[in-house]
């Protein structure tokens, strides 16, 4: 992938939060919610963040829509500098996010037509016979009826208040949308429709999708390529095929072990994480999930930099004694 390719470059990036304590508050520490984290993603694709509860997804996704200040690293959309963004405008247009829950993201006493109308009406685009047509349009697109304007977020279910969410980030016409498990908070049954339509979304407007999860199932089902994060660190990066089919890193390995199988005649021998996930205040000195499950090497990770290998093409992991096998 040329420079010129890439939409969204992420390098080394650090999202460090204080820790404070004591009488007058100072800092003793930092919570290492981002640690070093290098991604790219180019114009069309989906690239799917997985990993558990915790690990720094959603703060990695926050920091990407400038909502929360990185400590160190850099962040380019379209070979820029976000954070010398020199036309914030245009960059706060072309980037927008969709939340997990809808009924938090939404607010209660605003109208949908004026939830999804107001990105409009902040950027100063059309009058207000414009900003209801594309209000409407947008309703449409997303599968709901127009007549929805009038009414409020609490009337709808949780499926249709996600569209909702979409309508309104897709309102400026972005070329990246950060989804921050768009799907997480809704029925089973409705989670195939909202993916399907972020799918035909993808491929009418020309999208580009960060798509943060859990569940690799379903990141699979929608992503050109998924990188696996741990406390804080991308651990193995490829495409979407090839890591479901050739896991290298030990904690991927185990995460699609305990993927569901639909055919009940079909054994898997699950992959059962002993332990529990260090803390992110006070991380161990070595390979953290080697750290988890009290590898035998573990001492030969410790104080070492591990770096990325590229073990097939695009497929990298971080090369750890405790997590990939000789």
């Amino acid at each position: 992938m040329t420079e010129e390719e890439k939409l969204l470059k992420i390098e080394d990036l650090r999202v460090h939060f204080p820790v404070r304590g004591g009488v007058f508050r100072r800092a003793v520490g930092a919570c290492k919610a981002v640690d070093g984290v290098s991604l790219s993603l180019k114009k069309g694709q989906t690239l799917g963040l997985v990993g558990e509860s915790g690990c720094g997804k959603s703060t990695l996704a926050k920091a990407v829509v400038k909502l929360v200040e990185p400590t160190s690293g850099s962040i380019r959309f379209k070979n820029k500098e976000v954070s010398e963004s020199e036309d914030e405008v245009i960059f706060r247009k072309s980037v927008q996010m969709v939340f997990q829950d809808p009924a938090e993201s939404l607010n209660s006493r605003m109208t949908v037509g004026s939830i999804i109308g107001e990105p409009l009406e902040v950027h100063k685009i059309g009058d207000k016979s414009d900003r209801l047509t594309r209000v409407e349009k947008l309703l449409e697109q997303v599968g709901i009826s127009k007549s929805a304007a009038k009414r409020y977020p609490f009337e709808f279910s949780g499926g249709q208040r996600q569209r909702i969410g979409i309508a309104r980030a897709l309102a400026l016409k972005p070329e990246l949308l950060v989804l921050d498990e768009p799907v997480s908070a809704l029925d089973v049954s409705v989670q195939s429709q909202v993916l399907n339509l972020l799918m035909d979304l993808q491929t009418e407007l020309e999208l580009t999708y960060l798509l943060i999860a859990h569940d690799l199932a379903v990141v699979k089902h929608v992503s050109d390529m998924i990188a696996v994060m741990y406390l804080g660190k991308i651990v193995e990066l490829g495409p979407a095929e090839e890591l479901y089919s050739n896991p290298i890193h030990a904690y991927t390995k185990a995460l699609i072990s305990a993927i569901p199988v639909p055919d009940p005649t079909v054994k898997r021998k699950k992959v059962v994480i002993p332990g529990e996930v260090p803390s992110p205040i006070n991380p161990p000195l070595g390979c953290a999930f080697g750290h988890r499950i009290n590898h035998p090497r573990y001492p030969d990770s410790m104080n070492k930099s591990n770096k990325f290998l590229e073990i097939s093409p695009n497929h990298w992991v971080l090369d750890c004694p405790c997590c990939v096998a000789d």
